[in-house]
């Protein structure tokens, strides 16, 4: 379906005064919909025309009229006054006969509900062009917020899973080297030592209830998505889930992660790094519930966090990182090419990264080569972020060609130099860099991104490695066909639902099965444990909450930058509010006709 064709008709029907712009339809949909018939052949108007008399397959209550911009009505004789149709089964109000399958004779409740299914599957089938799924480019960048790269003269940058993407190799490792210090150090049994690292078990954005021993996902209203809630690694039943949670799947946010992602009683693990550190949580848990072996689940997370933080702390994870580069850092010569194209057109850079010098160094040699701090004008390491953005305490200190710390006081930050700590206000009143005209990237929503939107207005952009793998999903015909129906039997649930006998609620209860397979479904395409980290069901999670509200841009890396020019304008896609017409050429199409016509509504009156 091209968009000159469905603008045509869009152009055409506003023309003809309907107020909501109906769905696009192909001819094969033409021919199939044959809602508006011919009732009792054509009889003569006074005019001595002939008129066609329109028939409407809406739930709408006896007695109303038909609308006309009813997504699924169609009249092939123009806009003429329409006689009134006449009722079809017995005891079944307002429902006038339908000839999608038949012209025979009124049909039954259960058939009308079924035909009205048949219907919109057919319809939904159709609207789906090949090739529709195809689109999306993982890329892209897209936009929370509108960014105009004109206005942006200068680009800051964090180093890890920014500047530097790392493979999934580190990740096994982080995980591997942190359940050695559980068991040698924390003198955990060694049974956990049989656990090997899971790569496809845990996604970022999830959270862990400290108390329950609870790893789970929740979506961006508080509420814990049904299916997603795992101790150690088997799921535990809906029904025990809301006996834990007194009856309910909603988290108070008093007991919610906080605005760092630590709570009191539930933490939320946002960046890439605590992939590792859940998996590890979930083995050790599911070893002492299947040996049978009593334990305190706060005291097995705070062990496992500070077996993790070992690994850092104590610099494994640079050392091996150091040692193997190539084996580790990921599109050094994409990072190259964008610092390249930034400095070339007169950008000012920085880097502000909480990694040690010697470590940045090795990696950014060998990404971009020996002399990569002529690309920045100020380079800060160890910085301590996120209290870097918070503090006014810590001084900036200048670190000598062999990484050793100066002890003069800092009154400039200059070109060339390395500084270490040192905090946001400082920067500020050094640089003079403020607002609107800097734009800076991290992979952290909350110690990157949070405080700089928030209480500084500097432009943000998220690196987000999952979309590559996420775009390639959502991309399939597979999952846009089963989205799109599963859209469109949900607008068919709302819009019949007022059918209450007992026949129409057994039919109910199967489309409902149906639905709740499709959402499984849908979810198992991207983690068969906890689906996809931006939507839990329709909702998106907290997670992707999060990324909305912290950060302007969102890409799978740096690199993305390549594919736009330095004037290029990002604009939002304004999708409709649940109140809104779906007046969106991206909305026209989704197979879901549950806009809430009057006639249809009012017996909510």
């Amino acid at each position: 379906m091209s968009f000159k064709t469905v603008g045509t008709l869009t152009r055409t029907l506003w023309a003809r005064g309907n107020k909501t712009p109906p769905l696009a339809r192909s001819p094969r949909v033409n021919r199939l919909c044959t809602t508006c018939r011919i009732s009792g052949g054509k009889k003569q108007g006074r005019d001595g025309t002939k008129e066609e008399s329109c028939g409407s397959d809406s739930d709408r209550p006896t007695g109303d009229a038909p609308s006309p911009s009813d997504p699924l009505h169609r009249c092939t004789a123009g806009d003429k006054k329409r006689a009134k149709e006449p009722l079809g089964a017995p005891g079944v109000c307002g429902v006038r006969r339908r000839s999608f399958t038949s012209t025979a004779a009124p049909m039954d409740q259960i058939s009308y509900l079924w035909t009205r299914y048949n219907d919109m599957k057919r319809l939904v089938h159709d609207l789906i062009p090949p090739g529709a799924c195809n689109l999306l480019n993982s890329s892209t960048i897209y936009a929370n917020n509108e960014v105009d790269l004109a206005e942006v003269d200068i680009y800051g940058f964090d180093y890890d899973y920014t500047l530097a993407q790392y493979s999934n190799a580190l990740n096994a490792m982080i995980y591997n080297k942190a359940r050695e210090f559980l068991i040698e150090h924390f003198k955990y049994p060694e049974g956990i030592r049989k656990y090997d690292y899971l790569s496809n078990f845990a996604v970022r954005g999830l959270h862990y209830d400290i108390q329950k021993g609870l790893l789970m996902k929740i979506d961006a209203f508080h509420y814990i998505e049904p299916g997603t809630v795992y101790r150690g690694l088997s799921p535990v039943p809906d029904e025990e889930v809301l006996q834990l949670f007194g009856g309910t799947y909603h988290v108070p946010l008093q007991q919610d992660s906080g605005f760092y992602g630590k709570g009191p009683k539930v933490k939320q693990f946002m960046d890439i790094f605590s992939i590792p550190e859940m998996t590890l949580l979930a083995v050790a848990n599911d070893f002492f519930i299947t040996n049978d072996i009593e334990y305190d689940p706060v005291h097995l997370f705070k062990d496992v966090s500070e077996a993790v933080g070992m690994v850092h702390l104590k610099g494994y994870m640079y050392k091996w990182i150091m040692e193997d580069l190539d084996k580790f850092i990921l599109r050094g010569d994409e990072t190259d090419a964008v610092l390249h194209r930034l400095a070339s057109n007169g950008k000012k850079l920085f880097l502000i990264t909480n990694s040690p010098f010697s470590f940045v160094d090795r990696g950014m040699t060998h990404m971009v080569g020996k002399n990569w701090r002529d690309f920045f004008d100020v380079v800060i390491v160890q910085a301590d972020k996120p209290h870097f953005f918070t503090d006014c305490i810590k001084p900036f200190r200048r670190l000598d060609g062999n990484g050793d710390l100066r002890w003069e006081k800092i009154k400039s930050l200059d070109k060339g130099q390395i500084y270490k700590q040192g905090n946001l206000f400082d920067f500020l009143r050094l640089t003079g860099w403020r607002g609107s005209k800097v734009l800076y990237f991290g992979d952290h929503l909350y110690s990157d991104l949070a405080d700089l939107m928030l209480r500084h207005g500097w432009r943000t952009a998220a690196i987000v490695p999952e979309l590559e793998q996420e775009t390639k999903v959502v991309s399939t015909d597979r999952y846009g066909m089963n989205l799109t129906w599963m859209q469109a039997l949900t607008g068919l649930m709302e819009r019949l639902q007022t059918h209450r006998d007992p026949v129409s609620k057994q039919v109910f209860l199967e489309w409902q099965k149906e639905r709740e397979e499709l959402r499984v479904m849908t979810k198992n395409l991207f983690n068969p444990q906890f689906g996809s980290i931006f939507r839990t069901c329709h909702n998106p999670t907290y997670f992707s909450r999060r990324l909305c509200r912290f950060s302007d841009l969102y890409m799978t890396s740096l690199s993305c930058l390549l594919n736009y020019d330095l004037s290029y304008t990002f604009y939002p896609r304004r999708t409709p509010l649940q109140h809104e017409a779906p007046l969106w050429m991206d909305q026209l199409c989704t197979g879901c006709m549950k806009t809430p016509f009057l006639e249809e509504m009012s017996h909510i009156r």
